[in-house]
């Protein structure tokens, strides 16, 4: 029941930030596709040596499988990259895999196998401070623009539904460019703009609130992914519970029926011995 409200408030705050959410990534997407001549750090692909990778995982246990079917993955893709990194020229004298946790069960996990985490928070709640996720979000940003990582992923559990959460691994820096439009197409609808200031000012104070908007939406996706996973197996355990209670209420009734059968026939077989 308490993860049931909890999830609900999560779902109301993923709803209600939605509609900025998508007009920001439409308007970041326009003005990146229009604007061909406009360079920004968070755009431009660079040769990788060095990869930043942060891991959502929450703080306590009792959510059935969430937290290590997540780190499973996560695990499997740090050893990947640190593979990949191993003997890159271009690493240099930079740590080729920076870690970064939210949550004390991812911490602790890559702790315990001597991991080096770069930096950790602990797991948000419902009601994340926007404070905590701009943390978040500039700790990831100071990475990428002072060249210390050259690619950035995110590993968290996507939510699907309350009974389905699925685990994945997403690449967050740099930004990918959409597609150019088939100028062929018939598109008599899409409007064109007229921006002021420019639109490559306007694109340069845009893309870091982009990247604030994407960590809290990928936070928000963990935080109700994790209260869904935990109200199944909480409603899992309360079933199982009840099933077990029932089986072991049959075998006392049975056992108290046949101590009581016992003490009857013994005290009638007493009766006829003494009538004998």
């Amino acid at each position: 029941m308490v993860a049931a409200a909890k999830l609900r408030r999560v779902q109301e705050r993923v709803e209600q930030g939605k509609p900025y959410a998508q007009t920001m990534t439409e308007l970041v997407g326009t003005l990146a596709t229009n604007v061909s001549d406009f360079s920004h750090p968070l755009l431009e692909k660079r040769p990788v040596g060095a990869v930043g990778i942060v891991i959502i995982s929450a703080d306590k246990g009792l959510c059935g499988s969430y937290n290590s079917n997540l780190l499973r993955i996560a695990h499997k893709f740090v050893d990947a990259k640190k593979a990949e990194m191993e003997g890159n020229p271009l690493t240099g004298d930079r740590t080729a895999v920076r870690l970064l946790t939210v949550g004390r069960k991812a911490n602790e996990y890559f702790t315990r196998r001597h991991y080096d985490i770069n930096q950790k928070f602990p797991a948000l709640g419902p009601e994340m401070p926007y404070d905590q996720v701009r943390a978040i979000s500039d700790t990831v940003l100071d990475w990428y623009l002072n060249g210390e990582v050259d690619e950035i992923y995110f590993c968290y559990t996507e939510f699907i539904n309350t009974l389905t959460q699925r685990p994945q691994t997403v690449q967050f820096l740099p930004i990918e460019r959409p597609a150019q439009e088939d100028e062929n197409a018939e598109d008599s609808n899409r409007l064109e703009f007229i921006y002021e200031p420019p639109a490559p000012e306007l694109l340069a104070v845009l893309l870091p609130r982009f990247v604030e908007t994407r960590v809290y939406q990928l936070l928000m996706e963990a935080v109700a992914a994790e209260f869904g996973a935990r109200m199944t197996a909480m409603t899992s355990a309360t079933k199982n519970a009840e099933e077990q209670i029932e089986s072991l209420t049959l075998v006392a009734n049975r056992t108290r029926q046949a101590n009581i059968t016992k003490e009857l026939l013994d005290i009638i077989g007493g009766a006829e011995a003494l009538n004998g």
